[in-house]
């Protein structure tokens, strides 16, 4: 189902721009995972976009299926965003191809609401070693394939402080979302502190 791919980089090029850099990631018994770059200018605020590509080559099967299905099934590509120049965010593209990866190693399921966590800072110095999952439609559209494959989808990956993890696992998800939301926590950039979570 390689075919998926192109149509997966001519969304995210329209949508982004083309790409700056890209760089590609093969793991022992899993395709080739590849991470794009984009740079945009909102509102005089550099940002950096990175997005998976080849997440969605397969369907992520239920781990607990006694047989992958190799057609149906939600697909989707990962997508982070982080404010340019303040740090070396692109050493997150390993960091990104392994959470990419996670389906075809370890038979899992992403999905908003979901938390990944890398084991190590996302890049050199961050505050966050793992992610929370958003919500998808927001920045890229999901990618509708033909019958009688699931759509792709764009989810977005929100960085968590280890607090904020800690947190989550507890309250959920949308508890820490609508905290984010109430302190205006800009999850852009690369060297926030922890929301108050009192």
């Amino acid at each position: 189902m390689a075919e998926v791919l192109p149509l997966v980089e001519a969304r995210l090029t329209t949508t982004l721009g083309e790409p700056d850099a890209r760089a590609a990631v093969t793991f022992l018994g899993t395709d080739r995972i590849e991470v794009l770059r984009f740079h945009e200018d909102l509102q005089g605020e550099n940002v950096v976009r990175y997005a998976t590509l080849g997440m969605s080559a397969h369907p992520m099967t239920d781990p607990t299926a006694m047989v992958a299905d190799p057609v149906k099934g939600p697909r989707a590509e990962l997508v982070l965003s982080v404010r340019a120049g303040l740090a070396e965010t692109d050493k997150v593209l390993r960091a990104l191809a392994v959470l990419a990866a996670s389906p075809q190693v370890e038979g899992l399921v992403v999905a908003p609401g979901t938390s990944l966590d890398v084991g190590d800072p996302l890049w050199p110095g961050a505050p966050f070693s793992s992610v929370l999952v958003g919500e998808p439609g927001g920045l890229v559209e999901d990618l509708e394939l033909d019958e009688p494959l699931d759509p792709v989808r764009f989810l977005p990956l929100l960085p968590m402080t280890p607090n904020e993890a800690a947190w989550k696992r507890v309250h959920g998800a949308g508890a820490l979302q609508e905290r984010w939301l109430a302190n205006g926590t800009d999850l852009r950039d690369p060297h926030r502190k922890s929301a108050p979570l009192d």
